[in-house]
C-alpha cells in the first residue's frame, strides 16, 4: 500500500480482476492464474465525528451502517453494506485499532455481475481505505485479501474462493497456490500474450451472473462434499488416485454431479501449470490447446456454462459463436463464477477485427472489451 502522510481525506482505488486460468479451483486450495485490469473502483473518504460509515456508490443507493454493531445481518445479505459491515467487523478486532466514521463516495469502471469482479473491488478498495484510516495501513495484502473473503462468505453470503480478493489486493498477472489458504503463495508470471499473437478480449453476454448465487454456491459445495467424503477438507487434500479409486462409491452416495465437478478439479489443475508455462515460453499452441480443454471441462463437467432451467444460453452461445469466429488458432472459455456473466476470449492478432464485429453484431455494441492488464493491486492514500 502506499504510503503518506496524513491529510483531509483518503484517496483509494481497487482493480479488477480477470482470471486467465483455474476455474473454480482456488476454494478447493488449487491452483490459479489471474491477472488485474485497469478498469477498477476508485473512491475517496473523509473521516467523520459520528460513529457511522456512510457509502455513496455510484449505480447504488446510498446506505450508512453504526459501527457499536457489527454482527452479521440476514436483512443485508447480497447487499453492499453487508460487505461493509464485514469489513469493518475484522478490522475492529484489531489490537489497537479504534473504528471511527467516515463518509465514502465511489465510482466504478467494472460492470456488476460482468464476471470481473466487482464485489472483491469494492471489498479491497473500502478495506484499504479502512486499512488507512484506522490501522496506518499496517494490514498487508494477504490478510486484507483473507478479511475480503470473510466479509463475502461470513456477511454477504457467498461461498467465494481467495483468488478475486489477493489477486485485487496483490496486482500483475499471478500464478496462486491456495493449498495453504491461511499463507497462499504468488508467483508473477509475464504478460505474454502480445509476444503469442493474441488480444484477450471479454465480451457482456447481458446476463448477471449475481442472479445465479446459489447455483454458483452449488459449485464449491459439491466439491466439498466429495472431499469430506474421503475424508478432507478440500480437494486438494485428496490424492487424485484415491478419488478415482473410490468413484464406484462416491457416484453411488454423492451422485455423478457431484463427482463430475471433482474430476473438473483434478484436471483444471494441471492445466493451470501447463498454461504458465506456456505463459513463461511464450507458447501459443500450448497455451490454446490447454484453454480449450478447459473450456470444455467446465462446460460438460464443472456445469457452470448453462442456466439452469432457462431456454436462453447467452454464455453458452457467446462460446459457441466465438470459437467460430476465431477459428482453431484461439480459444473461448467461460469467465470467473460462471452461469452467465461474461466469457473469455485468446483471439489471434489477425482474427481480432472478425471476432469483434461478430460479437458485437450478436449482444451489442458495448459487448466486448480488450482487457489491458497492469501491474497495479489495491492501494490507499492521504491526500
Amino acid at each position: 500500500m502506499r504510503a503518506q502522510q496524513m491529510g483531509d481525506c483518503v484517496r483509494a482505488f481497487a482493480p479488477g480482476r480477470s482470471e486467465i486460468a483455474g476455474n473454480h479451483v482456488d476454494h478447493q486450495g488449487g491452483r490459479v492464474i489471474a491477472a488485474t485490469i485497469r478498469k477498477g473502483i476508485s473512491a475517496t473518504a473523509w473521516p467523520l465525528d459520528d460513529a457511522v460509515i456512510q457509502v455513496d456508490s455510484q449505480g447504488f443507493p446510498p446506505f450508512r451502517i453504526v459501527l457499536d454493531s457489527l454482527g452479521a445481518r440476514d436483512a443485508e445479505r447480497l447487499s453492499p453494506a453487508a460487505i461493509v459491515r464485514g469489513m469493518a467487523a475484522q478490522f475492529a478486532t484489531l489490537e489497537g485499532v479504534t473504528p471511527r466514521g467516515f463518509r465514502m463516495q465511489a465510482s466504478s469502471t467494472v460492470p456488476v455481475g460482468g464476471g470481473l469482479s466487482s464485489s472483491a473491488a469494492f471489498e479491497m478498495v473500502l478495506g484499504s481505505v479502512i486499512n488507512l484510516l484506522w490501522a496506518q495501513g499496517r494490514v498487508d495484502a494477504h490478510e486484507l485479501a483473507l478479511m475480503g473473503q470473510r466479509a463475502e462468505r461470513g456477511y454477504f453470503g457467498k461461498p467465494c474462493g481467495l483468488m478475486d480478493q489477493l489477486a485485487i489486493a496483490s496486482g500483475g498477472i499471478q500464478l496462486m497456490d491456495f493449498a495453504d489458504p491461511a499463507c497462499a503463495s504468488a508467483v508473477s508470471l509475464p504478460n505474454s500474450f502480445a509476444r503469442m499473437g493474441l488480444a484477450v478480449c471479454l465480451v457482456d453476454v447481458g446476463f448477471d451472473h449475481s442472479v445465479a448465487t446459489a447455483d454458483y454456491a452449488s459449485i464449491p459445495q459439491d466439491m466439498w462434499d466429495v472431499a469430506a467424503a474421503m475424508g478432507a477438507q478440500t480437494l486438494s487434500q485428496v490424492p487424485e488416485l484415491d478419488f478415482y479409486a473410490r468413484l464406484g462409491d462416491l457416484r453411488r452416495d454423492l451422485g455423478d454431479i457431484r463427482c463430475l465437478r471433482a474430476m473438473h478439479y483434478y484436471q483444471e489443475v494441471r492445466l493451470v501449470d501447463a498454461r504458465a508455462e506456456a505463459l513463461r515460453t511464450a507458447d501459443r499452441e500450448a497455451f490454446i490447446r490447454c484453454t480449450r480443454i478447459s473450456a470444455e471441462s467446465s462446460a460438460e463437467w464443472l456445469r457452470n456454462v448453462f442456466i439452469p432451467g432457462s431456454t436462453v444460453q447467452p454464455a453458452a452461445m457467446a462460446i459457441a459463436l466465438g470459437q467460430r469466429l476465431i477459428g482453431d488458432t484461439g480459444a473461448v472459455r467461460i469467465h470467473g463464477g460462471g452461469f452467465g456473466g461474461s466469457v473469455q476470449a485468446f483471439v489471434p492478432i489477425e482474427r481480432l477485427d472478425v471476432f469483434m464485429d461478430g460479437m458485437i453484431e450478436r449482444f451489442g455494441r458495448d459487448s466486448v472489451s480488450l482487457l489491458d492488464f497492469c501491474d497495479e493491486g489495491a492501494w490507499a492514500q492521504w491526500i
